[in-house]
């Protein structure tokens, strides 16, 4: 019977044994399922907060471009006007030109100002994280354009012009006295 004692005394310590490694696994598993969970949502936040920070450097570069655009856009007017203007002691009809071109500015400006409003106000809800912007993968290459900068030789551009106007009135006045000739026929 002494041999029966001994088997089922090494039975239990090995049993012991074996549920005190269990519990020390399953504890482990657990420490380690928490640490993963804890990684995975530092992970999760690091990705938002660098599309968050892409997101807003995009925004802040379509500002930028709007802003060099509008500033760019502003002396080719004035510099079309007073050309226009010019051009205009020749031939009267190119003061609509002119008029029509400060509607086209005003009308510009009146737009560019809330656009950038609301740029701002996505921004703000993007820095909030109350918004995910979702720009398209192309518009990283579209801004890569470089900046808009006013012609630099302006002068060459606007004596083109009103050359340009000029030979459109002799061509009328050619088809109006083509016309003329032809009705007396």
């Amino acid at each position: 019977m002494f041999g029966k004692d001994d088997l089922v005394d090494n039975l239990s310590r090995d049993l012991d044994r074996a549920r005190g490694r269990r519990d020390a696994l399953a504890s482990e598993a657990a420490t380690l399922t928490a640490q993963i969970a804890e990684i995975e949502a530092r992970l999760s936040e690091e990705k938002n907060r660098r599309e968050r920070a892409r997101a807003l450097s995009e925004i802040e570069a379509v500002k930028t471009r709007i802003k060099q655009a509008g500033s760019a856009f502003a002396p080719v007017v004035e510099g079309l006007c007073k050309a226009i203007e010019q051009a205009a002691a020749v031939v009267p009809e190119a003061r609509e030109l002119n008029s029509f071109l400060v509607s086209v500015a005003t009308e510009i400006d009146s737009v560019i100002d809330p656009l950038l409003r609301e740029l701002d106000q996505r921004a703000d809800a993007v820095r909030a994280g109350h918004a995910a912007l979702d720009l398209p993968s192309s518009a990283n290459e579209a801004l890569i354009v470089p900046p808009i900068e006013p012609p630099k030789d302006n002068n060459d551009r606007l004596l083109r012009f009103p050359a340009w106007l000029s030979r459109d009135k002799e061509a009328e006045k050619g088809d109006a006295a083509e016309n003329s000739r032809s009705t007396a026929a």
